[in-house]
C-alpha cells in the first residue's frame, strides 16, 4: 500500500531520486529517464481519455487498464533486477499483461479496413491525442532499449514487449476512433513538392 502523507521530502534537492530498491540515482540517469517517459506516455493517455470517454466506452476501458499497467511498468523499471533477493517481491510486468493488450489490439483491428498508406496523426480529437500518446510510448520504448543495453543494467523482457504493444494499441485505437479508419488522414508521398 502506498501512503503519501507529504508530497515534498527535499531528498531530491541534490538532483537525485530514490529507486524502489532504495538506491539513489541522478535524476538524469537513463533508468529514471525510462520510467519518467513511461509516466509521460501515461499522462498523454489520460488526456486522450477525455475524448474517448465521449462515446468510445470499450476503448476507454482498455485505456484505463493500460494506464494502470503503465504504473506497474514504472514500478518494474524503478526496481532494478540486481540478482540479489530483495526484502519484498518487486512488481514486474508479466506475460498475461502482454497477452491481454494483444487481444485488445486484435479486437479493435478486426473492424478496421486494411491500410494502403501510412496515416498522419489527426482526423478526430481523440485520434490525434492517441497518436501523441503513441509517439511518447515509442520514445519510452527507445529509452528502455537503451537502458537494457547499458552494462550492469537489466530490463524485464516482458516489460519491453509490453511497451511495444502499447504503441501498437494506441495506433489501432486511433484508427478505431477515427470512424473505424474512415477519417484517417492518409500520407501522400511527395504531395507538396
Amino acid at each position: 500500500m502506498v501512503v503519501l502523507n507529504k508530497i515534498y521530502t527535499k531528498t531530491g534537492d541534490d538532483g537525485t531520486t530514490g529507486l524502489g530498491s532504495g538506491e539513489r540515482r541522478l535524476k538524469h540517469d537513463i533508468r529514471v529517464e525510462a520510467y519518467g517517459t513511461v509516466d509521460e506516455a501515461n499522462a498523454c493517455i489520460g488526456l486522450a481519455r477525455i475524448e474517448t470517454a465521449k462515446g468510445h466506452a470499450e476503448i476507454d476501458a482498455m485505456l484505463s487498464r493500460i494506464q494502470n499497467d503503465l504504473f506497474d511498468l514504472g514500478a518494474d523499471l524503478a526496481t532494478p533486477q540486481t540478482g540479489e533477493k530483495p526484502p519484498y517481491e518487486p512488481l514486474r510486468i508479466i506475460q498475461s499483461q502482454v497477452a491481454r493488450i494483444e487481444n485488445d489490439i486484435d479486437t479493435l483491428n478486426a473492424d478496421l479496413s486494411p491500410l494502403r498508406s501510412f496515416i498522419l496523426p489527426g482526423g478526430t480529437e481523440a485520434a490525434a491525442a492517441l497518436h501523441l500518446a503513441r509517439t511518447v510510448a515509442r520514445r519510452a520504448e527507445r529509452v528502455m532499449v537503451e537502458l537494457a543495453e547499458k552494462p550492469g543494467e537489466q530490463v524485464n523482457a516482458e516489460a519491453l514487449k509490453y511497451i511495444n504493444r502499447v504503441s501498437d494499441f494506441l495506433f489501432v485505437a486511433a484508427r478505431a476512433v477515427n470512424k473505424k479508419g474512415g477519417r484517417d488522414v492518409l500520407w501522400v508521398p511527395g504531395e507538396n513538392r
